[in-house]
């Protein structure tokens, strides 16, 4: 079976719990039709980079899938008639990722070392 990757933004008013059974129904979903839950992430409530629907703020959910197309095309169809998704996205991947994902991956991100963004900048010499 082919291995999905599906993330959805729900709203920013909901609670933590109401985005739990979100989840949980999406998850159901996939183990009915026989498929298998990988990983779920939470990635908690995040500040959007535009308004989507009035809301600045959403709560973020990975889920990380094994199974047929059929059961992905179920859960995005009740993905599309929720009112409390405001995005979601299915990517087929050919294989599983190992470790957490670069959101939840702290350890990965260049705390003591400045990136070329962030070192000051330097005049040029007029010639």
């Amino acid at each position: 079976m082919p291995f999905y990757e599906t993330v959805f933004i729900a709203r920013q008013d909901l609670s933590d719990s109401a985005v739990k059974e979100l989840s949980d129904g999406y998850q159901k979903i996939i183990t009915e039709a026989g498929g298998k839950i990988h990983r779920v992430e939470n990635w908690g409530l995040r500040t959007l980079a535009y308004k989507i629907k009035k809301n600045k703020r959403g709560h973020y959910v990975a889920i990380e899938s094994d199974v047929e197309a059929p059961a992905i095309h179920e859960m995005e169809r009740t993905m599309r008639l929720n009112e409390n998704i405001l995005r979601f996205m299915t990517l087929k991947n050919k294989e599983l990722s190992t470790g957490p994902s670069i959101i939840m991956d702290k350890s990965s991100r260049d705390s003591s070392e400045e990136s070329d963004d962030k070192k000051p900048y330097k005049k040029r010499e007029a010639a």
